[in-house]
């Protein structure tokens, strides 16, 4: 499998973490997006969106973190992502829709560099839109993890799940947004915890081979 990805994307950073929690080897493969490689034609040949990332295995190529991911956990369904009651992974479906769905999307780069060019938009105004998002995504989420009494360590049980798949990487953004993260003690807390696990450590952003 070759995954096609940038370092710091946070759609390429939640692939990159189902892949370690499922234990499977990647060739890594760069796209930069700040010489906007990603918008070439050989890459569009590949991904006609000209998003990362994309997974290619034995010339089929997958495009979209969330279609990639739920591809893994059908082919790979173990370590499960997902809880087996019906109900429970609608909840954490959920969790991660919040960050997959309402947050990261409106942050990414693409809708940055529009509400540059297209919009006037300084560098005050765009942290101030990417924070504003957050607060309210992370504000929800919050909320929900301080009503399941059953929770452990992770968003949903004693094991990470898509949701921490999710959640993580959108941390990870905050932090570079100069998001307080003390406001959410429970999502700090999530946090902490999956930076004890190999799979979420080797997929962090520092440790790419295009990271700088």
């Amino acid at each position: 499998m070759k995954l096609y990805n940038f370092f710091r994307s946070g759609t390429s950073h939640r692939v990159r973490i189902a892949l370690r929690l499922k234990g499977l080897d990647v060739d890594y493969v760069p796209v930069n997006l700040r010489t906007e490689q990603h918008l070439g034609a050989a890459y569009k040949a590949l991904n006609p969106q000209g998003l990362v990332p994309a997974l290619e295995q034995k010339g089929r190529v997958l495009i979209q973190s969330a279609a990639i991911i739920e591809w893994l956990e059908e082919l790979y369904p173990t370590p499960a992502l997902l809880p087996a009651d019906i109900d429970e992974r609608a909840r954490v479906r959920a969790l991660a829709a919040i960050v997959g769905c309402d947050i990261h999307p409106i942050n990414n780069r693409r809708i940055l560099e529009s509400l540059r060019k297209d919009f006037g938009a300084d560098e005050k105004a765009v942290t101030a839109w990417c924070q504003h998002w957050i607060v309210a995504g992370f504000d929800a989420l919050e909320t929900m993890l301080a009503a399941d009494a059953r929770r452990r360590d992770f968003c949903f049980g004693s094991a990470p799940t898509l949701a921490d798949v999710y959640l993580v990487p959108q941390v990870e953004s905050a932090r570079r947004f100069r998001v307080d993260m003390t406001r959410w003690p429970r999502i700090q807390a999530i946090d902490d915890a999956c930076a004890q696990i190999e799979a979420f450590r080797l997929a962090a952003p520092a440790l790419q081979p295009d990271a700088g």
